[in-house]
């Protein structure tokens, strides 16, 4: 199965959002949280010692292991990809001692790695472990989600222990970005069951940290790997404190349990005039919308749809469900955004809203819901049982839509009852990756996708937009590809296959006692990678 990525699908699909008082779903591959037991005497730290950090987080995964998913996206602690990103979002050489280079009109990738770098269990990294990690993930048996992302590979082939080429079917632009993936050790994954052997929850890596302990469903504990080739970090003990309601993460920040924390925006109020912890908010590309399935008489229908879409009140949801926390959102692609394309700003209309369903032949009835050929406008509008968020976002939409004449029933359930309605119902939708608009905009939109798994839930179909599609992730010019994403939302501003509605920023409360704490453009999941710990292993103690 294609993906947008792991965190979109879930997002799209599978990962609820703890927000205040809601639990969050455990999902496959998100990365990494974990946690502190309970709340620890001895004052506002618990007496721990400075080199330690203990971080709340609502999510956890259901396995360590990079061939089913785990840390894709970079910043998995335990492991290193070839390359990894930057505060910037930039590519950095990682266990590659450079960026590639690209050959053979971008169909041949090459990587000469760092020499003398060992997994934590002291066995050297060579070619041959890259290579078994990208063709273990594309083997058939494997249970990896997101393997579509790596649907271009034809081959990857070792020369030496320090060489790594990648042959490409075709250009893939974003080729690079997708070799942030961490690498796994062959001498300790190969023989045994791939999806259910002992690595998923044993792992063993280069990255800076080791992996202690497990927990599930209380916490993930770390230390520091001694013999790190990026250098041993400064923080020797690492627990990923796993708290899925948000009221009780805030409590057990308050007394100091936890260093640091997300936390909804209300909630991260409550710590404004605390001058021992600071606020950090990140930027995301994390998007919530409504798909409108074209299969369904009424979201099917292009007026309808185009009615919708000015109908809502992005900015009032920015200012109310978010408290400024975020970002009117028009499509996958944030506004600030360099792939954004200006001019598709829809604004809120509700008197041309109305209009476009009158010409359209949807007349009020006694009621005041709108009617055609029989057809009341009405339909179904889920979201994920427990995701806050989620829930007032689809509550804030049908309130809106009910004052163009159109009702939205909204309901919850697990992705298990909503999976097989996504073909007639509408879903309350989330997802969003930084890396490159390629790993939202194609699976979300390709009609080849259509209702595959949780891609392109809308089963969306517009013959310009795949042509666009195409053309953005096969074109190395990035003028050209900048050219084809702006086609491709365009074509979504005339024909809303969804009802984008926001982009949510990530809000983190953090004991002061670090220099210069940063955040990186976040992607929709958030955990261990993400957040101001993205680069806990570089910390440095202000005293």
């Amino acid at each position: 199965m294609s993906t947008i990525d792991q965190g979109v699908i879930r997002g799209m699909g599978k990962t609820a959002r703890s927000v205040r008082g809601a639990a969050a779903a455990a999902v496959a591959g998100v990365l990494v949280a974990g946690g502190a037991g309970c709340s620890a005497p001895g004052g506002a730290d618990g007496g721990r010692a400075k080199d330690t950090l203990v971080v709340g987080l609502a999510e956890e995964p259901e396995t360590l292991s990079p061939l089913l998913g785990y840390g894709k996206d970079g910043n998995s602690k335990i492991f290193d990809g070839l390359l990894r990103h930057d505060a910037a979002m930039r590519l950095q050489p990682a266990l590659a001692t450079a960026l590639p280079r690209v050959t053979d009109d971008g169909r041949t990738y090459t990587y000469t790695l760092r020499k003398g770098v060992t997994f934590s269990d002291g066995k050297p990294f060579t070619a041959k472990d890259v290579v078994f990690t990208y063709r273990t993930i594309l083997d058939e048996k494997t249970n990896n989600a997101a393997k579509g992302e790596l649907d271009a590979i034809d081959k990857v082939t070792a020369q030496g222990d320090d060489t790594v080429v990648f042959s490409l079917k075709h250009p893939y632009a974003p080729f690079a970005e997708r070799t942030v993936l961490p690498i796994v050790p062959e001498h300790a994954a190969a023989g045994q069951d791939v999806n259910t052997g002992p690595f998923n929850t044993t792992p063993i890596g280069t990255g800076p940290y080791v992996l202690t302990g497990w927990s599930k469903g209380e916490k993930l504990t770390f230390k520091a790997n001694p013999h790190y080739w990026g250098g041993e970090p400064k923080i020797k003990k690492l627990t990923m404190a796993v708290v899925k309601d948000d009221d009780v993460r805030a409590t057990r920040l308050r007394t100091g349990d936890l260093d640091g924390a997300i936390l909804p925006p209300e909630l991260a109020k409550g710590f404004k005039g605390d001058k021992s912890r600071t606020t950090i908010t990140a930027r995301t590309t994390d998007f919530r919308g409504v798909t409108l399935p074209t299969g369904n008489k009424v979201t099917g229908d292009l007026a309808v749809r185009r009615a919708l879409d000015l109908a809502v009140d992005r900015q009032a949801m920015v200012d109310t469900l978010l408290e400024g926390a975020g970002r009117a959102g028009y499509g996958p692609v944030p506004t600030d955004s360099p792939w954004f394309a200006k001019g598709t700003e829809r604004p809120h209309d509700l008197e041309k809203a109305k209009k476009l369903l009158d010409d359209a032949g949807w007349k009020a009835g006694d009621d005041g819901v709108r009617e055609k050929d029989g057809t009341r406008a009405a339909f179904t509008l889920w979201y994920p049982a427990g995701d806050k968020l989620r829930e007032e976002h689809a509550l804030a939409f049908a309130a809106d839509a009910k004052k163009a004449g159109v009702t939205v029933t909204v309901q919850s359930g697990t992705w298990e009852v909503i999976e097989p309605r996504m073909k007639d119902d509408a879903v309350l939708a989330g997802g969003g990756n930084p890396a490159d608009p390629d790993f939202d905009l194609y699976n979300l939109l390709h009609s080849s996708l259509a209702l595959d798994g949780f891609n392109n839930m809308a089963a969306y179909r517009n013959p310009d937009v795949d042509k666009a599609l195409e053309e953005g992730r096969r074109g190395g010019d990035q003028a050209a590809r900048k050219a084809a994403y702006d086609t491709v939302q365009r074509g979504l501003a005339d024909n809303p296959g969804y009802v984008f509605l926001t982009h949510v920023d990530h809000v983190y409360v953090v004991k002061d006692a670090w220099k210069d704490l940063t955040t990186q453009v976040e992607p929709h999941d958030h955990g261990l990678g993400a957040g101001p710990w993205w680069n806990a292993e570089d910390w440095q103690p202000k005293q």
